[in-house]
Order: C-alpha cells, then sequence, then structure tokens
C-alpha cells in the first residue's frame, strides 16, 4: 500500500482507533471518507477536520448499500476500505443471559465486515492499486477469558483475510490485516484512560509508519502485540494465556 495519494473510507472511524488513523492518512496526503452511526458526532468531525463523512451502520444491510452509492457517487477514485467498525462486550457463558451481547458483537464484528467486502470488492478490483484493510486483534491469538465473542470474531476476520487474500491473490486489491493489542481507547468502559494500555497516539503513529516502511505487508503488527500474536507459535502459547489473564484480573 502506498501511504499517500489514495481516497480511503473508514467506517468506524468517529473515534478511537478508526479516527486516529484517519486523521493521519489526511496528513499523509490521502482523500478521507469516515463513516458512522452518529450524525451529529459526523457534522461536528467534518467541521473540525475537513473530513468527507457518511451515515452508515454495519449491522444494517441496506444502510450499508445506501453508504456504498454515496460514496462512489461522490468518491468514485476511491481505492482503500478499512473495515474498522467492531464493538466489544464482556460475557460471563456460566448463565444463559450472554446470548444478546453476544449475538451483537457477532454482527457487528464478522456480519458488517461481511457486507463491506461484498459492497466494495468489485469496485476495487477496478482500481490499479487498491488496498482492503481488515482489523483484528491481539485476542484473535491469545483469549481474554471474559469477552469470548469478541476473541471468536478476531479469529474469524484473521482466518478471513488469511483466505480472501489467496482469492484476491491475481488482482489489484491488497489485502491488509491490521492487529492491534489493547489500545488507550472506549471500545470498553475506561480503556482510554487505563495505563496498561497502548497509547491511540503511539499505537496510530507505528502503524503509519509500518505501512509505509512496509507496504509488501500481509499484517501490520506494532511491536506490543507481538507478545500475543506470536505465543502459540514460540511455544509460550499457555503461559501467555495465564499472563494476560492474571494480568487483567489483577
Amino acid at each position: 500500500m502506498n501511504i499517500s495519494g489514495n481516497t480511503i473510507f473508514i467506517p468506524g472511524a468517529t473515534s478511537g482507533i478508526g479516527l486516529a488513523l484517519a486523521l493521519r492518512f489526511q496528513a499523509a496526503g490521502n482523500t478521507v471518507v469516515i463513516g458512522g452511526r452518529r450524525v451529529d458526532v459526523l457534522e461536528q468531525l467534518a467541521t473540525e477536520h475537513g473530513l468527507s463523512t457518511v451515515a452508515i451502520d454495519t449491522t444494517n444491510p441496506v444502510s450499508v448499500l445506501e453508504a456504498r452509492d454515496r460514496v462512489l457517487a461522490e468518491h468514485g477514485e476511491l481505492n482503500v476500505l478499512v473495515a474498522m467498525a467492531g464493538i466489544m462486550a464482556v460475557e460471563d457463558v456460566t448463565g444463559s443471559g450472554f446470548l444478546a451481547d453476544a449475538e451483537r458483537t457477532v454482527e457487528t464484528n464478522i456480519t458488517g465486515p461481511l457486507r463491506l467486502v461484498s459492497a466494495f470488492i468489485e469496485h476495487l478490483q477496478t482500481r490499479p492499486h487498491a488496498t482492503l484493510i481488515t482489523v483484528s486483534s491481539g485476542l484473535a491469538f491469545t483469549p481474554l477469558a471474559f469477552t469470548p465473542t469478541y476473541n471468536g470474531s478476531k479469529a474469524f476476520i484473521h482466518q478471513y483475510s488469511e483466505t480472501i487474500r489467496l482469492q484476491l491473490a491475481g488482482t489489484t486489491v491488497q489485502v491488509i490485516e491490521l492487529v492491534p493489542p489493547a489500545v488507550q481507547t472506549e471500545l470498553l468502559p475506561g480503556g482510554s484512560v487505563n495505563e496498561h494500555y497502548v497509547p491511540l497516539d503511539a499505537f496510530a503513529d507505528e502503524v503509519m509508519m509500518l505501512l509505509e516502511t512496509q507496504p509488501g505487508a500481509t499484517e501490520i503488527l506494532v511491536e506490543a502485540v507481538k507478545f500475543l500474536r506470536f505465543a502459540e507459535v514460540e511455544g509460550r502459547y499457555a503461559d501467555t494465556v495465564g499472563a494476560l489473564n492474571s494480568a487483567v484480573a489483577a
């Protein structure tokens, strides 16, 4: 992926990692369109930062298609899609009450990206240099006990990214999987002030550096996530699972 000269659509960029990357992509010389459900926030961000915006709810198939049509009508040169939208929920599977949160997580974290890929993949293949960025998590590789469906949804995104990369190998579309560690955002309440998480700006800066210096990368791995990403490969999976969950419990 070239770091500049793109037209980029980022659904799920009204806050957190999505917004931090949107602003950095814009500063690097890209045209950036952000999407989200909260129209008032989109309007505020458009005013503050000059970003193009479009309302989209990835849990609603009609909304995804309407957003696609608007984005392509206004930005036909679109060549990068970042499937950023996602949620995280704490669940207790020892009782039946977890199901609603689990279903909502699957709808957002799995079905949402599938809808985005379906909506945009034919267009992306018409562009000479296109990129699809998926977003998984270090928890796809080393699970956190109290977020089982989130972990599973991100493991799906990892394997899905690996597989569609094979199918798209003969096309103009590069598939890049972004694998964040725990970052200071409000993905879970209080996360933005958790001193054990990676500061948002530091994470976003490192991601941009990796995209620039590794244009052919299949995965973007900041240093902080490698402890989780390679736990099984390096033969320390059980110890890493134990350490992660002991640290969170503490």
